[in-house]
């Protein structure tokens, strides 16, 4: 069985999706209606902006959506999932591919999901930071142990995890950690705690904007971050997708059960190959492939 997965923020890259621009007429009618839907050219920052212009959230959580769903778009009739999840924001792209959401309304829908985190991360000072080389169970009782608001962010692969919280509880959990033989413990450069509970307010706003988007029943499961389980059910893809920005990505419990509901191959669907590198982590036997739009 094939499973598509997708990437999330941070597979951006100076030049991203300018090939399949160049190359299909289906793309380039897709980044433009993006451009118009917008109201910016993303384009331009896609194809010729700086790794700053990139990390602006409100162009990365689009741009990162667009490389995978219009290269999804253009494979055509090679693009045939039995499955499929996506990491974090990737999990709209995936929405997408399985035809959950339309092009347009996934698009918008990320647009909203940016501004809205944007406007959280603005409220409180906050941050994340990577975890390498312990037992998930460490991680979660020492984030748990602190007063300040500290939690597990991202299980991405079998002793490598992402915590999330306030600044100073993040530096707690790092000193603790290092203690407790974490092999490194370290901040990452994002402007805020995602998939914390300082999302609160982000998901308050993209829950209502959920509420009122058409979703319809999927050519195939999902797996959801928010449970790791799969759904075709699209009042608890809603649902699931409402807890995501407040809850950890269970990343590597989506994989193994993939695996174990009959996932043989994993392609991976968007800018760079993170995800192929953790879901070799996870299971060193899992065969994956990047997915790819010939001349």
């Amino acid at each position: 069985m094939k499973a598509y997965v997708f990437p999330g923020q941070g597979a951006q890259f100076p030049g991203m999706g300018k090939d399949l621009y160049e190359k299909s007429d289906m793309a380039r009618d897709l980044f433009e209606i993006a451009n118009s839907l917008l109201g910016f050219r993303i384009t331009d920052l896609m194809f010729a902006g700086t790794d700053d212009d990139l990390k602006q959230t409100k162009v990365t959580q689009p741009s990162v959506f667009l490389h995978s769903t219009i290269l999804v778009a253009i494979l055509g009739n090679s693009f045939k999932p039995d499955m499929v999840a996506g990491h974090s924001l990737g999990e709209f792209s995936a929405l997408v591919a399985n035809k959950t959401l339309s092009f347009e309304n996934g698009l918008l829908l990320v647009s909203k999901r940016a501004i809205a985190m944007q406007k959280a991360c603005e409220r409180t000072p906050s941050t994340m930071a990577a975890i390498l080389g312990l037992d998930d169970k460490i991680v979660e009782e020492v984030c748990a142990s602190i007063k300040e608001v500290v939690v597990p962010a991202n299980y991405n692969s079998p002793g490598q995890i992402v915590i999330s919280g306030s600044n100073e509880g993040i530096d707690k959990a790092i000193e603790m950690l290092k203690e407790k033989g974490a092999k490194r413990a370290i901040k990452l450069a994002v402007g805020g705690a995602f998939h914390s509970p300082l999302m609160e307010h982000a998901r308050i706003e993209l829950e209502e904007a959920i509420k009122n988007t058409t979703f319809s029943k999927p050519i195939c499961p999902v797996y959801q971050n928010a449970n790791a389980k799969p759904s075709i059910d699209p009042e608890i893809i809603k649902s699931n997708l409402v807890l995501q920005l407040t809850s950890p990505v269970r990343w590597t419990q989506s994989i193994l059960n993939m695996i174990s509901d009959g996932a043989t191959l994993f392609v991976e669907a968007g800018p760079g190959c993170v995800l192929s590198g953790l879901i070799k982590k996870i299971n060193r036997d899992a065969i994956t492939e990047s997915a790819s739009f010939g001349s």
